[in-house]
């Protein structure tokens, strides 16, 4: 009896003191995405353009604040360049001659914009015109490591072939410095199988820097990552088409501070998930176990903005394909079907515990928290022990303060009560 209770007391203090740690750091992270975001940038009535970028730029170059450029087709930074964007700069991306820009392997992007003064690529269309998919997007490649036996490969979309090789050995390389930068309306279609993403990250090197980055309306995925180590911080996807963050190739890294907002009626024919993680590419195979991918997230809110008439419509938050290893901590996991759904990669509960932790967080989905494709020795749920969880399920506006606001919506939770400590 007297264990009993010492493991109640112990529980509850746990459970309060878990709530309190996780809603301040929602406080904290909704703090930072204060004065250089736009959640409705269809109603921005951006300046027109005055420049148009070259399509080749082998030298570097400098894109200032006092000009509005046009990117027109895809604009190549070749030739060991850097290309540098001063903050404030807006660039328009043409939705007739559809634009990405690929900063090649051995090139560098200096993008540093400012709380005050955010650097922004958006569609050229008028007010209430843009939709997503109007124009590519950012594809940066690197020389970092990939988990295919292939050290380089080639990049995806129809880009020249000269200029589309990524991958190598150099684990260290700083290929990009990127902050306080918005991605609006990107993740044009190439064809049937084939569409951008908004910002497309290619085995970046560790010492590449990248936070405070908002990918808004891509019609794919608003961030992948194809290997690389490259660790990131203060991320946005707000209302992708597909995935707001994909991972394969064998990445490896941490991200810190990241911010998915879905909507059920939001999503790709092949289903959409805030996290896809794919341990290595069926199509290539991988070097070996130690180089599948082992992402770190800390600090997520996971949030689709589902109530009581549309939640049937939502699947599981996080896809965890070929042996992917998982890390999640300090998080909230909202408006789902489940948590997360594993592929037939996984084979056993043993599986799935080495490669799958979530921790310190709170979660509130509608149907089981955990999803296998094969019938489990033991119930994959016990991996959840110690988080928190509605008793029901919530719709958006009652689990959270104001997560419809169009300018600025807050996701820090409403009441704690509504919470149960998994045990």
């Amino acid at each position: 009896m007297k264990l009993y209770v010492l493991l109640s007391v112990f529980l509850y203090c746990y459970s309060i003191a878990l709530f309190s740690q996780t809603s301040t750091s929602s406080e904290s992270q909704m703090a930072w995405t204060k004065g250089w975001t736009n959640f409705d940038p269809n109603l921005e009535d951006y300046p027109e353009p005055e420049e148009i970028l070259p399509n080749i730029i082998e030298n570097d170059s400098y894109l200032k604040n006092d000009v509005v450029y046009l990117m027109s087709g895809n604009v190549y930074v070749v030739n060991n360049a850097t290309l540098t964007i001063e903050e404030g700069t807006i660039i328009r991306c043409d939705s007739e001659n559809p634009a990405s820009l690929i900063i090649t392997k051995g090139s560098k992007l200096i993008a540093n914009g400012s709380k005050g003064f955010p650097i922004v690529f958006t569609s050229n269309e008028k007010i209430k015109s843009r939709k997503a998919g109007d124009w590519g997007g950012i594809i940066i490649a690197g020389s970092g490591k990939i988990n295919s036996p292939a050290i380089s490969k080639i990049i995806e979309g129809n880009f020249l072939p000269q200029y589309s090789l990524y991958g190598g050995y150099q684990e260290n390389e700083k290929t990009v410095e990127m902050s306080y930068v918005r991605i609006e309306y990107a993740g044009k279609k190439i064809n049937q199988s084939k569409e951008l993403n908004g910002l497309s990250l290619y085995a970046l090197g560790k010492n590449s820097i990248l936070n405070h980055i908002m990918v808004s309306y891509s019609a794919d995925d608003s961030f992948e990552y194809f290997g690389g180590s490259v660790d990131m911080n203060n991320l946005i996807s707000y209302k992708a088409k597909d995935d707001d963050y994909d991972f394969t190739l064998g990445y490896n890294g941490e991200l810190n501070n990241i911010l998915a907002i879905r909507h059920p009626y939001i999503s790709d024919i092949s289903g959409s998930y805030a996290i896809e993680a794919d341990g290595y590419d069926k199509k290539d195979g991988f070097l070996n176990p130690a180089s599948l991918s082992q992402i770190k997230i800390k600090n997520a809110s996971l949030i689709n903005l589902s109530d009581q008439k549309n939640y049937m419509h939502t699947t599981a938050a996080i896809s965890s394909k070929n042996i992917a290893r998982l890390h999640i901590t300090e998080s909230k996991i909202s408006g789902f079907a489940n948590i997360i759904k594993f592929d037939k990669s996984f084979t056993s509960y043993a599986d799935i515990e080495k490669c799958f932790l979530l921790e310190n967080s709170i979660f509130n989905v509608h149907d089981k928290a955990v999803k296998t494709a094969v019938q489990l020795n033991a119930n994959p749920e016990k991996l959840l022990k110690y988080n928190m969880y509605t008793n029901s399920f919530k719709s958006v506006t009652d689990i959270f303060t104001d997560p419809l606001d169009k300018k600025h919506p807050k996701f820090n939770i409403k009441d704690p009560n509504n919470h149960t400590v998994m045990q």
